[in-house]
């Protein structure tokens, strides 16, 4: 049955990723949007919003950590093939986004991959930016149901050894 499982939910988050690959940017950023609020960040259900136009100064969506807006994180949301990886001038772009917003935490979503230099540009920038990729953004869309639903679970019982006892 875990074999099972697996399979399905590897399948579920293939299928997810492959949608968001051919979904429209607007919408890629709301369901970004949508998948932190779901996660627990944010104080409420309106403490996000898609930034994501012209003149949206390099970010995509914003987060208000507390009811005030006080403590934000900023996110940058970008819709990339399989084939595509995000490169490290990306990061610095988003970097400096981060700065003119006069922020240090950042989220940088991408339906694609990060390169190696990529990543260790995230890590060596003095704001806390974290790279979510492809397949990590599908695996948190079916752990926290955006996009997918759960229709059945089944239960697994064994003996309780101490009953008998």
């Amino acid at each position: 049955m875990r074999v099972s499982y697996e399979q399905i939910a590897n399948a579920l988050a293939a299928d997810i990723l492959s949608r968001l690959r051919e979904a429209e940017p607007a919408f890629f950023e709301g369901v970004i949007v949508d998948l932190l609020l779901k996660m627990g960040y944010g104080y409420g259900t309106a403490a996000g919003n898609v930034l994501g136009q012209s003149g949206d100064d390099g970010v995509d969506g914003v987060i208000n950590l507390d009811p005030l807006g006080v403590d934000q994180v900023y996110v940058q949301a970008k819709r990339y093939q399989a084939g595509s990886p995000i490169g490290s001038a990306a990061i610095r772009d988003f970097y400096g986004a981060l700065g003119l917003k006069d922020v240090t935490k950042g989220i940088f979503v991408t339906t694609s991959s990060f390169s190696p230099n990529a990543r260790a540009t995230a890590e060596k920038l003095g704001a806390r930016i974290v790279l979510i990729d492809g397949p990590q953004l599908a695996r948190l869309m079916v752990a926290h149901e955006v996009g997918c639903r759960v229709t059945e679970i089944f239960k697994v019982s064994v003996v309780e050894e101490s009953y008998f006892e």
